[in-house]
């Protein structure tokens, strides 16, 4: 068995945010093994922040981020309360969101909102690609393309652009924060300008 110092339990707090007592239980499940309790302590936040999803929030700010000049974004992100809003956690994470729009450019912000038809023309490309495979096989590789098409596309589901192990989704990074700051929060929408390009219509 693994003694668990406090060393470990600080470590452990500034990595993910969790209380003393959550790392600590975290650590002695883990056996000491410091990624394991992480990976035990966002499963909980997840959990958490699910129960949080249901609640209102109407209070938040509206960041923004310019990259030399050349491409603009916008974001409201809410919060609950006008206290978690005014956090520097919660403008750090405002930030790296306005920052991963310009960089990624996601045309949704998740899967519900992009448009039936949308849906339907993207499966057609896959199937007139693919038509000479077995039907059964024809629908297993349309659900893979459509959840790739989903991820580049989707501003939740991309993978977050700081991430360095690319493995952290904006979903990941939002459920994250909601477990550190104990409020749900909700990416209400954004904006993104590059220099030249013709407006949507």
């Amino acid at each position: 068995m693994t003694m668990i110092t406090s060393e470990m339990v600080r470590t452990l707090r500034e990595k993910t945010g969790a209380g003393m007592m959550e790392c600590k239980k975290a650590l002695t499940e883990s056996n000491g093994d410091l990624e394991r309790a992480v990976s035990l302590l966002r499963q909980k936040g997840l959990a958490s922040a699910e129960k949080k999803a249901g609640r209102v929030t109407s209070e938040g700010i509206i960041g923004s981020y310019i990259h030399m000049g050349k491409i603009g974004t916008m974001v409201e992100i809410n919060c609950e309360t006008d206290f978690v809003a005014r956090t520097e956690d919660f403008k750090e994470l405002v930030k790296d969101i306005s920052m991963h729009i310009a960089a990624a450019n996601p045309s949704y912000i998740s899967r519900d909102e992009v448009p039936q038809d949308v849906i339907e023309s993207e499966k057609e490309i896959y199937r007139v690609q693919i038509k000479d495979k077995p039907q059964h096989v024809i629908e297993k590789i349309v659900e893979g393309k459509l959840d790739k098409f989903y991820t580049d596309t989707c501003l939740v589901d991309q993978i977050f652009i700081k991430d360095t192990e690319q493995k952290k989704k904006i979903k990941d990074l939002i459920s994250d924060n909601i477990a550190r700051l104990g409020e749900n929060i909700v990416i209400r929408r954004f904006v993104r300008f590059q220099l030249g390009e013709s407006a949507k219509a």
